[in-house]
């Protein structure tokens, strides 16, 4: 090989490195900060593009990368990955992603209002919206953004007392996430959501809660106990009220027909003896005396007859009584001589 091949071979060389370093291929939902001699220059998108080598070059910039489930160990056994907090990776990158990204603020002890010391963390959801911003306005952006969201929780849980802090978490996440929101504004970087992860108080306030949750649990029952009983009573009350209310209304309603039968049965005897008496009328042509004696008599009779039911009675008749009978003979004359 000559001297003109190993030059044209040189020269192909740096035409393939030239082209290589002068092609820039940038994939979905991320960009490339593009610097020239040092002093930014452009933003480039999705899709290839052409640079000029040796003059411009990517701008390098610290952010959040998803980290992989597991790593291969020796051996090519599969491991489970423990780099970066909550499976993420800080990493710099000559790409910047684009797409929301978690951020794991660790565990922190924090004084309450009241000043009792909990153990909080927290979850960031938060997505570059500028990347000239998030390269140039801060260095390392992902530990601004942590270190900012627990001093931002520190004051926000200072403000509250332990109870109000366990129960008003959406408080909370809406607070840090207004704080944080503005803050990085102007680092390009957009708080979408903020989220407690865990509040952990100390043993011994956990204890006295477990007791106060019990007491209340107690407490609870015993009012239900006592409010079932004294619906219970209500109830069975109520049930006796109405039982006697109806058992008064079936003996008011009995008393009054057996008094409208017993009226009905002495008008229809008095009705029947008023027949009785036109008909003895009519059998004496009208006589009233002799009618009158004879309803007096028969009446006699029958009283006399129910007081001798068995044999050897004995009934003292009154001397008054005598001038009645003897008008049964009369009547008897009467009736023999009346025609037939």
């Amino acid at each position: 090989m000559n001297f003109t091949s190993i030059i044209a071979l040189l020269f192909l060389a740096f035409i393939v490195f030239v082209l290589v370093k002068g092609v820039r291929i940038v994939r979905q939902s991320e960009c490339m900060i593009i610097e020239r001699l040092g002093r930014f220059r452009c933003i480039l998108g999705s899709g290839l593009h052409i640079i000029i080598p040796f003059l411009d070059e990517p701008r390098r910039l610290i952010w959040v990368k998803a980290a992989p489930d597991t790593v291969v160990g020796p051996g090519g056994v599969q491991l489970p990955y423990d780099g970066g907090s909550g499976g993420l990776n800080v990493e710099s990158s000559n790409r910047v992603d684009l797409r929301e990204t978690v951020l794991d603020i660790p565990q922190q002890p924090v004084i309450t209002k009241d000043n009792v010391n909990i153990n909080i963390d927290a979850l960031l959801y938060v997505q570059i919206t500028s990347p000239r911003h998030a390269a140039y306005e801060i260095a390392n952006l992902p530990k601004a953004i942590s270190q900012l969201a627990q001093t931002s929780l520190r004051n926000v849980i200072g403000e509250m007392d332990l109870d109000e802090s366990l129960i008003s978490r959406d408080v909370i996440n809406s607070k840090l996430k207004t704080i944080l929101d503005e803050a990085t504004d102007k680092w390009g970087t957009k708080v979408n959501r903020v989220e407690l992860k865990n509040i952990t108080p100390p043993e011994e306030i956990q204890n006295a809660m477990e007791k106060q949750m019990q007491a209340e649990r107690e407490r609870r029952a015993k009012v239900l106990e006592a409010e079932g009983d004294k619906q219970s009573r209500i109830a069975r009350s109520e049930g006796q009220r109405q039982e006697d209310v109806n058992l008064a209304d079936g003996d008011k309603m009995a008393k009054v027909l057996q008094a409208e039968g017993e009226a009905e049965a002495i008008r229809r005897i008095a009705d029947a003896k008023r027949e009785a008496i036109e008909k003895v009328k009519e059998a004496f042509n009208g006589d009233c005396e002799l009618s009158s004696k004879y309803l007096i008599a028969t009446s006699y009779v029958e009283t006399l007859d129910r007081f001798t039911q068995k044999a050897g009675d004995k009934v003292y008749v009154p001397y008054e009584a005598s001038t009645v009978l003897t008008g049964v003979g009369s009547i008897k004359d009467l009736l023999l001589s009346k025609p037939t």
